[in-house]
C-alpha cells in the first residue's frame, strides 16, 4: 500500500518508520533539509527506537520502505491511505486548538486525490472530525488519538496500550483496517526480534468519542501528576519525608508506583494543550476537577520558583530545558513556567542546554554549556531531572523534586 504521512513530528515520523516496515511510505516536511536528512536515515528528533531503526537501515540491516518529500501535491497524489499527524498548538488567548495545519492537508488531499481515506492523528477538540466532514461535505475521514511518549514514540507505536479509531457506522471496515495495518507494524518487529506477541486490545468507536478519549486520556495523566506535586509540596512545606508517604500510598494495587514521581509541574507538548482544550470544551458544562488541575499546575510552579527565591541566589542555573530525561523537545517544559517567575524578581538566570548553542540566549537567559562554568557561576541550581553524573559534585546547590531518579 502507498501511504503518506503529513508531519514528521513524535507522533508523524514514528508512525512513518512503523507503517514503513511492510509498506511504500512518504512522509511530508515543510523543510527541504529535515527531507535532506531523513532521505539519508537520519532523525531530526531524539528517539531511541527511531534512531536504532535508521542505523540499521543505513547499514543494510534493515528495510525501510521511507521517503520524506517537500512536493505535497506528488505526495498526496498518490496515496493510496492519508494519514494527517501535524501539529496543533494550543492558542491561550483564543482558548482554542490552532488545527490549520491539519486542514492544510485535508484541503491539498482534496484538490490532488479528493477519494482517498483519510486518518487525523494530530490532537483534535472533541467534535472537530464532523465539524470538517460538514465543512468539506466529505465522508472519507476518520480519527485515530495517539498514545505516545516524546522520545518513546516508536516503541510505543510496537508496544501499544490499545488502538482506538473513531469512526461512523458505515466506516467500520476502513477503520478495522487502519487499526490491522497498525498491529501489522507491532507484529513485524515481534517477528523479527523473536519476542512473545502482545495481547493489544482495539476499540471501535465513533468519531466524537474517540477525540474525547484522547484529551480525557492525557488529562488524566495531568491529575496525576498534580495530585503527586501537591502531595510533595506538602510534604515540604510540613517537613515530611515525601519519598516515603509516596510509597506508602501507592502500594496500594489500585493506585500503582507509576507516573508518581514529583516534577515542577506537567509540560512537554500534550499534557498544558490538552488540559486547556477539554477544559475549553465543558464549557457550559458543570466541572470543578478540570478547572482545578489546570491551576495546580501554575501553583506548582509559583511554589518551586518562591523555593528558589527563598534561598536570596544571586544567579540561579537552569539544569536543562526538557522535560524527561533522554528528550531533546523543552516545548512548554514547565521548568520554563519557573524560569518566567523568577526573572520576573529580578533574579539573572544562566541555562545548561546542549540542544542550544553555547553562549546563544533563550528567553533573555544566556547558555552556558561548559560544565564547570556553569556550576561555578550558580547560586542555585534548578534541575527538574537529577543528572548525578554531572550535577553530582555540586548536590548542595541543587534543587530537584526527582525523587526517584526516574522519568
Amino acid at each position: 500500500m502507498k501511504i503518506t504521512v503529513a508531519g514528521v513530528g513524535y507522533v508523524g515520523l514514528s508512525l512513518a518508520v512503523l507503517l514503513a516496515q511492510n509498506h511504500e511510505v512518504t512522509a511530508i516536511t515543510t523543510t527541504e533539509k529535515k527531507a535532506e536528512k531523513l532521505n539519508q536515515f537520519i532523525s531530526p528528533i531524539q528517539d531511541d527506537e527511531i534512531e536504532r531503526f535508521f542505523k540499521e537501515a543505513r547499514e543494510s540491516k534493515r528495510v525501510l520502505n521511507l521517503k520524506t518529500t517537500t512536493d505535497k501535491a506528488a505526495a498526496y497524489g498518490s496515496a493510496e491511505l492519508v494519514i494527517i499527524a501535524t501539529p496543533t498548538n494550543y492558542d491561550d488567548v483564543g482558548h482554542f486548538f490552532d488545527t490549520s495545519a491539519v486542514e492544510d492537508a485535508i484541503e491539498w488531499t482534496l484538490k490532488v486525490n479528493p477519494g482517498v481515506l483519510m486518518v487525523i492523528k494530530s490532537t483534535i477538540p472533541v467534535g472537530y472530525t464532523e465539524s470538517v466532514k460538514k465543512k468539506y461535505g466529505i465522508k472519507n475521514i476518520i480519527f485515530s488519538p495517539e498514545f505516545l511518549r516524546e522520545s518513546k514514540a516508536l516503541y510505543d507505536n510496537l508496544h501499544p496500550s490499545r488502538i482506538v479509531v473513531g469512526c461512523d457506522a458505515d466506516q467500520e471496515k476502513e477503520a478495522s483496517d487502519f487499526a490491522n495495518l497498525l498491529l501489522e507494524g507491532a507484529r513485524t518487529e515481534e517477528k523479527r526480534s523473536g519476542s512473545v506477541e502482545q495481547n493489544i486490545p482495539i476499540l471501535l468507536s465513533r468519531l466524537t468519542e474517540a477525540e474525547a478519549i484522547k484529551l480525557f486520556a492525557n488529562s488524566y495523566l495531568a491529575v496525576r501528576v498534580a495530585y503527586f506535586n501537591e502531595l510533595d509540596t506538602y510534604a515540604q512545606m510540613m517537613g515530611l519525608d515525601s519519598k516515603m508517604i509516596i510509597d506508602g500510598v501507592c502500594m496500594d494495587p489500585r493506585i500503582g508506583s507509576h507516573y508518581n514521581n514529583p516534577s515542577f509541574g506537567y509540560g512537554g507538548y500534550c499534557l498544558p494543550k490538552d488540559t486547556k482544550q477539554l477544559l475549553a470544551n465543558y464549557n457550559g458544562v458543570p466541572q470543578a476537577m478540570i478547572k482545578a488541575v489546570v491551576d495546580a499546575n501554575n501553583i506548582r510552579k509559583q511554589f518551586v520558583a518562591d523555593q528558589i527565591l527563598e534561598r536570596n541566589p544571586k544567579t540561579v542555573g537552569v539544569y536543562r530545558l526538557t522535560m524527561k530525561s533522554n528528550s531533546d523537545n523543552f516545548r512548554a517544559s514547565a521548568i520554563q513556567g519557573v524560569m518566567e517567575r523568577i526573572k520576573a524578581k529580578n533574579v539573572p538566570i544562566i541555562i545548561y542546554e546542549p540542544t542550544l548553542e553555547d553562549g546563544s540566549e533563550f528567553a533573555g537567559c544566556k547558555v552556558v554549556n561548559d560544565p564547570d562554568k556553569f556550576k561555578s557561576q550558580s547560586d542555585v541550581i534548578l534541575a527538574n531531572r537529577f543528572d548525578s553524573e554531572l550535577l553530582g559534585d555540586v548536590s548542595d546547590k541543587v534543587y530537584t523534586r526527582d525523587i526517584f531518579k526516574r522519568d
